[in-house]
């Protein structure tokens, strides 16, 4: 007969070899897939292609740094990775240890007086500064500049006018005041300002 030292310890080793086993299985990487948004596609749409419920919507819009989840536009590539929203294993419950504690004498908390309330003094605002507005103003002229001279009318491919945006997006209007309009839809909800849609030009040559 086995004596309880040889049965402890094999009983030992088993389980230390299925821990391995499990934290393998749970330790495979995630693959990433680009998916090109079409025409009728919203977050809540793609989240459920790939996951079967919406659980991912704010997965993607961070992962593609998009500001306003009820705004994307046909042609986006966007990068997926469903596995990041993986059930997590359940974590074994360390046993519950019991300790008795004497219950500790409370002592009588001692009378205080309330005092009068001081009246806080009015906070000061500091005048608003227009320097935001400039800044901004500088950053989309930059922008079109670099894109298109700043011509309206300039013409690449299927990008056009003067912010050279896809012929998707401004959906057969190519009036000044829609490219314009269209434009800073793009930038707030991609970027959030077109002082950060520069400095994204800066690095990597488009925006």
């Amino acid at each position: 007969m086995k004596s309880l030292k040889t049965l402890l310890y094999s009983a030992a080793l088993t389980t230390v070899a299925t821990t391995g086993l499990l934290f393998v299985n749970q330790s495979q990487a995630s693959a990433a897939t680009t998916y090109t948004v079409a025409n009728g596609d919203t977050l809540s749409t793609i989240a459920q292609k790939f996951n079967g419920s919406t659980d991912l919507v704010n997965q993607i819009a961070t992962t593609n740094n998009i500001a306003d989840i009820n705004m994307i536009f046909v042609g986006e590539q966007l990068t997926i990775d469903a596995d990041q929203v993986a059930t997590t294993p359940a974590q074994t419950t360390a046993p519950v240890v019991t300790q008795q504690v004497a219950a500790p004498v409370q002592t009588p908390a001692p009378v205080v007086q309330a005092q009068p309330a001081v009246q806080a003094a009015p906070v000061q605002q500091a005048p608003v500064v227009a320097q935001t507005t400039t800044t901004t103003s500088s950053s989309k002229e930059w922008i079109a500049q670099k894109e298109s001279g700043g011509s309206y009318s300039a013409r690449n491919g299927q990008l056009i006018g003067r912010y050279q945006l896809s012929a998707s997006y401004l959906n057969g209007d190519y009036s000044a005041a829609n490219q314009d309009r269209v434009a800073d839809q793009y930038v707030t909800s991609r970027y959030g300002s077109w002082d950060a849609a520069k400095s994204f030009w800066l690095s990597n040559g488009w925006y």
